[in-house]
């Protein structure tokens, strides 16, 4: 597929709005109120993990799932290896990786270091809608991965 000729200028701005959501997607979750990840995605806006066969469309269906997530949660969320492709003026993709750092029954302080719960990478589409830029679809791609530690709650074997 050849990409539109754009502007140097206008694929610049076009990739860095795309880089800034995908920030602004980890930020809210961990340090925002995850509910509003739903407005960084189109109205129509898709959300899914293949390999669990999760699927989540519609802002409104997105802010009732990340908004799900329990209260006691401690996140934190490493998000690098950028790579945005502008394909036109209003549409793009890109691949950036994660490493998630999760746990449960979180109340106050600082814990000891832990390793991440989940490493992956997603996949997203954009769209250009009233000037603005917004995730059109984000797949999340997890080969490693396990389970959230619940604090005070020892796991049983």
């Amino acid at each position: 597929m050849v990409a539109e000729a754009l502007d140097p200028m206008e694929r610049l701005l076009a990739e860095r709005a795309c880089e800034r959501l995908i920030l602004e997607f980890v930020r809210r979750l961990d340090l925002g109120d995850p509910s509003t990840v739903a407005e960084l995605f189109t109205p129509d806006g898709i959300w899914e993990w293949p390999d669990d066969g999760r699927r989540v469309q519609g802002r409104d269906a997105l802010r009732g799932y990340f908004g799900s997530r329990p209260k006691d949660r401690l996140s934190r969320r490493m998000s690098t290896n950028v790579l945005v492709t502008v394909n036109s003026a209003s549409a793009a993709t890109a691949t950036s990786y994660f490493a998630t750092y999760r746990v449960d029954g979180y109340t106050d302080g600082m814990l000891p270091p832990r390793l991440p719960t989940n490493v992956g990478h997603y996949e997203d589409t954009f769209r250009k809608v009233e000037g603005s830029w917004l995730l059109a679809t984000r797949r999340t791609f997890l080969p490693f991965g396990g389970e959230t530690e619940h604090l005070g709650h020892p796991r049983q074997p």
